[in-house]
């Protein structure tokens, strides 16, 4: 019997969890927080962040992390800060529901809204070293992303409650430009509009020469896997579960 290439592997580990996670499907859970992210659709790309991050946003459940020639670090060391979230792009980031809304509403309004919003077709994708993390960023025009960031950002902000005191500090511990102390004002997050930048996050903080060594690596691992070009055809409502790791509610089609 031949054996199962890596790709295989994980496309059947993760029907595994799929079934298992459909299994133990149940009422309307409530979540601490909600996102609006892009998440790949099944396949390689999917497969590949699951097993590198060790969590599956889609099934909501953890996965081993893969053996690589290629990178002789410990992947859990390396991806526990970014595993709770998944292999995501950020649109919306998470945010908690005002006291006069709910979950059902706020479902209902991101469908109806990516139901009228166009894909996004980019160039593709690359592995970036963005300071001391590696993560996917976008090769080419970003425009039309930055544009439908922007509309999910304010056509969604009546459900954000606004952020706490301690949740604004949290973030101008980091230093913040003007323009993004003033998103944080005004929309809870400081890399909003003109501050967007769409990535999906690979590892945590590493040192730079460290960064720089695994980038290499881990382009030759993804040199058949990244999408060219590379297309948001929908988008993904997401929760965060009570141990703070973030889950699938809901892919939808992007339709306009």
């Amino acid at each position: 019997m031949a054996r199962k290439t890596t790709a295989q592997r994980l496309g059947l580990a993760k029907q595994s969890r799929r079934k298992a996670a459909d299994q133990q499907a149940g009422p309307w859970m409530q979540f601490q927080r909600y996102a609006i992210f892009y998440t790949p659709p099944e396949g390689a790309l999917a497969d590949f962040g699951a097993a590198w991050l060790g969590w599956d946003i889609a099934t909501g459940m953890p996965v081993a992390h893969p053996y690589m020639q290629d990178v002789t670090d410990d992947i859990a060391a390396l991806t526990e800060a970014p595993r709770k979230y998944g292999l995501h792009g950020t649109i919306k980031p998470p945010f908690r529901l005002t006291d006069v809304q709910s979950e059902e509403a706020l479902l209902a309004a991101f469908t109806e809204l990516c139901m009228v919003s166009k894909p996004v077709s980019l160039d593709g994708l690359e592995v970036t070293r963005l300071g001391r993390f590696l993560a996917l960023t976008v090769t080419g025009d970003t425009s039309e992303l930055g544009a439908l960031a922007a509309n999910f950002l304010r056509k969604l902000d009546g459900f954000r409650a606004f952020p706490t005191e301690a949740e604004v500090a949290k973030r101008q511990k980091t230093r913040l430009t003007l323009s993004q102390e003033a998103n944080l004002q005004n929309w809870g997050y400081p890399y909003a509009l003109d501050d967007f930048r769409f990535h999906m996050t690979l590892t945590g903080k590493l040192p730079v020469e460290h960064a720089e060594t695994l980038k290499q690596s881990l382009t030759q691992v993804l040199v058949n896997t990244l999408p060219k070009p590379f297309v948001i055809s929908s988008l993904t409502l997401v929760g965060e579960n009570t141990d703070g790791r973030f889950m699938e509610i809901k892919r939808q089609a992007l339709q306009g």
